[in-house]
């Protein structure tokens, strides 16, 4: 390994470690931060509250009175009560509310979510307990308020719905009541309604979602067209990793000009749009659940998350949006959405056209990463996945594949330290011609001219290593993110998608964890022994014994802080990184025997006879140091006059 690789690894190392002590360093930022946004919520809360209209209540269900022409929008229970409306597909089980007439619950078939090893598998809901609610603001004749949320819709079609190809809609309606006394409410008005309609196929996790008005403008005030889709939820841990499952929990959206970004999933955020939106979503780690307007775009918004102060590990976070939508007809108007609740997965989502697959975490941010993801890592991998192989052996396959990819930048960055190697004689004549400081310049010189008339470039080694990164970089961002590889086993991992414990300590190391990952410490182990054997191979040639000692010890160190890095993060990941360190090792065996180093020598020095013809950037690098030479000496010459 020589000199150029070693700085280029520690410039990346430099990278992943600063953003660690970044991220750090925002937790006591987060957690101040959460309690004032809770604080001020509380305090808006308790406004809004005593600014709103009361509801009043007949046999316990909500009732406004239109003071105007004694109307009253409500339900008996007699008519209604409490309960659900199930319906079924071969996706998943959706539990309706009778009660606000939208999503309470879902139970996606054939997953699971997290459970210890040897223990029963229990089933994945997502929104259990009433943990989310979505209504419709709607104004009144009287200028009061009430939402759709606290009102109960009726189904013609009975509590139970299995969808298939003739039985693939359910129909909620809101009835407002056609007269009232003071005591209980009357009579129904069946030809006015606000309608839910949401319409199924057997096979897909996305649903229509439309609201339809109907003869609704004796009930709502007539000047208003405008409304608020108010959507709150707090999403649950389904997964082992409780800390890395919140801390990439956000709500993402993608505005009318197609671009997707997120709130901070790192603290609580918030955001307000007044231009139009196409879709938001509250996204987890391997699941989301989004909205997405068909026809008409909602017209403005308003998103806020919050990480709760909860201890025991459950709530991810609290989030919720404020969507606004338009209906100009209040006795024939409709606004359509539609709605996923499904895996966060990349090939799904992508088949929807819809931008909804930049919720997978694969380095958006960075032109190059996301491109090697969705070009090269993605398509091989789904490639291999058919042939139904385990994910062990793909990851093994992957691995191969990529590094006969990378098989010439490797050789040339074996090639270019070979040949610096080769040079060690005439590289330790110079350093001893000069072994001042003062002629660290001259030094420099005559290693270049060296270096120039033999035909080595010594930044050959460098720019291969930096091409290999980016795909290094890309695996730590596919990995983790990667929905197939979530509950898929392989040796001692239970799951894949996180880490592997072999032994969990009932406490917590500081910076290492509350377990021990044998991954993490094989990759580990194999990074230093391949360090110390790459040292034996590759010894540099340059420098005095202080800075190869130093470079010796950043050399060794950063394997040993790579263990606490990777201690929590995907098994997967961890595992491609100890076949990747194993394959190169045996890639640079395998050069070392094939390249006879004396013919190298003995070619070096057939290019040093040659004449060497500069270039226009060699010509003027040499006059620079000419001039810096100059420079230096002048400077030494006052320093002895004086």
């Amino acid at each position: 390994m020589d000199r150029n690789t070693v700085i280029g690894l520690l410039l990346i190392f430099a990278l992943f470690l600063g953003f660690s002590f970044y991220q750090s360093s925002q937790v006591k930022k987060q957690q101040e931060a959460q309690k004032e946004q809770l604080q001020a919520e509380e305090e808006q809360k308790t406004k809004e509250a005593a600014k709103s209209l009361s509801l009043s209540e007949t046999e316990n269900i909500p009732a406004i009175t239109n003071a105007e022409n004694s109307l009253v929008v409500g339900f008996s229970n007699a008519q209604v009560g409490e309960g659900e409306y199930l319906v079924e597909t071969n996706k998943a089980v959706y539990y309706f509310g009778k009660k606000g007439g939208t999503l309470k619950q879902i139970e996606l078939k054939d997953i699971y979510r997290y459970t210890p090893k040897d223990s029963t598998k229990q089933p994945l809901i997502i929104f259990d307990d009433g943990s989310e609610d979505i209504g419709i603001r709607l104004m009144l004749r009287n200028q009061g308020e009430i939402s759709t949320s606290d009102c109960y819709f009726v189904s013609e079609i009975g509590d139970k719905l299995k969808i298939d190809d003739k039985n693939n809609k359910l129909t909620l309606r809101l009835y407002p009541n056609a007269k009232t006394d003071s005591n209980q409410c009357g009579v129904l008005n069946k030809e006015s309604y606000i309608e839910y309609v949401y319409t199924f196929s057997q096979d897909d996790y996305m649903f229509d979602f439309d609201v339809n008005f109907v003869n609704m403008d004796a009930y709502l005030y007539p000047n208003k067209h405008n409304f608020t889709l108010q959507w709150n939820a707090q999403p649950k841990s389904v997964e082992k990793n409780f800390d890395y499952e919140k801390n990439i929990t956000s709500i993402y959206y993608m505005d009318n000009g197609e671009e997707v970004d997120n709130l901070d999933e790192r603290k609580s955020d918030k955001k307000d749009f007044s231009s139009p939106l196409k879709w938001v979503s509250f996204k987890q780690q391997f699941f989301t659940t989004c909205l997405i307007a068909k026809d008409a775009p909602f017209t403005s918004g308003s998103l806020s998350i919050q990480t709760p102060e909860n201890k025991d590990n459950t709530i991810l976070k609290n989030c919720d949006a404020d969507l606004d939508f338009e209906i100009k007809d209040l006795n024939q108007g409709k606004f359509g959405m539609k709605v996923y609740v499904g895996p966060n997965q990349y090939r799904i989502l992508k088949g929807y056209d819809l931008k909804l697959e930049r919720q997978v975490p694969l380095g958006w941010g960075f032109f190059l990463l996301h491109w090697i993801n969705r070009g090269v890592i993605i398509p091989v991998f789904n490639w291999l996945e058919n042939f139904g192989l385990h994910y062990g052996l793909i990851i093994l396959l992957l691995t191969i594949a990529l590094k006969i990819i990378l098989l010439p930048v490797s050789y040339k960055t074996y090639m270019s330290s070979a040949k610096m190697r080769a040079l060690k004689p005439e590289i330790e004549a110079i350093n001893a011609k000069y072994p001042k400081d003062e002629d660290m310049m001259k030094k420099q010189q005559a290693t270049m001219s060296l270096y120039r008339s033999a035909g080595v470039r010594p930044a050959g080694g460098c720019l291969p290593m930096l091409i290999q990164m980016p795909i290094l970089i890309a695996m730590y961002r596919f990995f983790p993110a990667a929905y197939e590889l979530r509950q898929k086993s392989f040796l001692w991992a239970e799951d894949l998608s996180t880490y592997d414990s072999v032994w969990d300590f009932g406490f917590a190391v500081p910076l290492y964890g509350d377990h021990m990952s044998l991954f993490t410490i094989l990759m580990t182990i194999a990074t230093l022994v391949y360090t110390w054997l790459n040292n034996k191979l590759m010894s540099p040639t340059q420098g005095n014994k202080d800075q190869q000692r130093m470079m010796n010890i950043m050399m060794y160190s950063m394997p040993i802080m790579f263990l606490f890095m990777f201690n929590n993060f995907s098994s997967a990941l961890t595992y491609y990184y100890l076949l990747f360190n194993i394959f190169t090792f045996v890639q640079m065996w395998i050069f070392r025997v094939a390249v006879n180093d004396e013919k190298l020598y003995a070619t070096l020095q057939q290019n040093m006879k040659k004449p060497v013809k500069k270039s226009k950037w060699q010509l003027k690098m040499e006059e620079l140091q000419k001039k810096q030479a100059q420079m230096l000496k002048q400077q030494q010459n006052q320093q002895k006059r004086k």
